[in-house]
């Protein structure tokens, strides 16, 4: 099945997965090398957008990157397309043989749904940071913390996040790649110039009198787990994209 366009890319998607892929020893190079050089325009000629391809500063080991659909139906057409198309059928095998795990997916959507969806496709800064938070299952009170109190203070103590992305809960439409399921996660991506401005946001965020008298007792009464922050290195052409 060839892999011919159907939509336009999603530069502003509706649907977007984080994916994390733990690799073989020494092998992370390798599969950025072959993922920038044949999976991107290809991934893209199906209408879905790759949006970041990044390196884990704390894991050697880690390659993470997102990718953006406009709904979840043009999702299921685009994967079936790409993974049942030529370039897939050339080049996955050798990808399959760098990763340990691939199933460290989170399937995710803008919020607040009734707005237009921040541009995760734009060029990020040296450094970035992907800071997930966890809820139970079902509760919207946790995420509301997130999105409607602490993101405005964010954006006053330092840059605004590129993306506010929440679990979209629909059923996955492509079963033949697994998403995390039962979960309740808030993702927060901002980028920086480089760690010490990352640092610095986190200090002046965590002094802001609301988030330290309100909003930080808050979330973690209601979190179900300790908060999660990714720190990331864009790959070169994420860089240029």
């Amino acid at each position: 099945m060839p892999n011919a366009p159907r939509t336009a890319p999603a530069r502003h998607p509706a649907v977007v997965e984080l994916r994390q892929y733990t690799l073989l020893p020494g092998r992370r190079d390798e599969l950025i090398e072959l993922f920038e050089r044949e999976f991107v325009e290809s991934q893209e000629a199906t209408g879905m957008t790759v949006l970041g391809r990044f390196r884990d500063l704390d894991d050697p080991d880690r390659f993470v990157w997102l990718r953006g659909f406009p709904d979840m139906e043009t999702r299921r057409e685009a994967l079936s397309a790409f993974y049942g198309g030529p370039v897939w059928a050339a080049h996955g095998p050798r990808a399959n043989a760098t990763m340990a795990d691939s199933d460290d997916v989170l399937l995710l959507r803008p919020l607040p749904a009734a707005t237009t969806a921040p541009d995760v496709a734009a060029s990020p800064d040296p450094f970035v940071a992907v800071a997930l938070w966890h809820f139970p299952p079902g509760d919207g009170d946790g995420p509301a913390l997130i999105h409607d109190r602490l993101a405005p203070i964010l954006r006053e103590t330092g840059p605004a996040p590129l993306a506010v992305l929440v679990t979209e809960t629909a059923a996955n439409t492509f079963p033949r790649l697994p998403v995390r399921t039962g979960e309740n996660v808030v993702a927060v991506i901002t980028s920086y110039p480089d760690e010490l401005a990352h640092r610095r946001h986190l200090a002046a965020t965590a002094d802001h009198p609301r988030v330290r008298d309100e909003i930080r007792p808050a979330v973690e009464r209601a979190q179900s787990e300790a908060p999660l922050v990714l720190r990331l290195t864009p790959t070169d052409r994420s860089c240029s994209a």
